[in-house]
């Protein structure tokens, strides 16, 4: 069973940075995605940014560009089934204020944004910036 752990979220200033980190266990396959979604009150889930597992090619939304950061801990191997994905927050506006998930996605050569396609998600940490 493949399970998210993830930690970090917390309140800062505008302008300040925090750092998530979603720990993902018996996650198998070489093509995998992870991607870091936020939900803001009355809003839909929206994608913050991807990576993929093998490439390590990232993808972001325009409104996090040059501010936010999605990393790996280390390169996936076969014999590794256990990763750590980081999304490094610079910069942070009030309209960064949200939940924030980590999801994960099996067998993709490239990443979605999409919401209904990634299969495992954890449980959510809430991030507030005030101004």
């Amino acid at each position: 069973q493949v399970t998210l752990v993830e930690s970090g979220g917390g309140s800062v200033s505008t302008g300040g940075s925090l750092r998530l980190s979603c720990a993902a266990s018996n996650f198998p396959y070489s093509n995998n995605c992870m991607a870091w979604f936020r939900q803001a009150p009355e809003k839909e889930r929206e994608a913050v940014a991807v990576i993929h597992t093998g490439t390590e090619r990232t993808d972001y939304s325009d409104s996090v560009k040059d501010r936010f950061t999605i990393s790996l801990d280390k390169p996936y191997t076969p014999d590794n089934t256990d990763n750590t994905v980081f999304l490094q927050m610079n910069d942070l506006k009030p309209e960064d204020t949200a939940m924030y998930y980590c999801a994960a996605l099996s067998g993709r050569v490239f990443c979605p944004r999409n919401t209904d396609e990634y299969t495992y998600w954890a449980r959510g940490t809430q991030v507030t910036v005030s101004s």
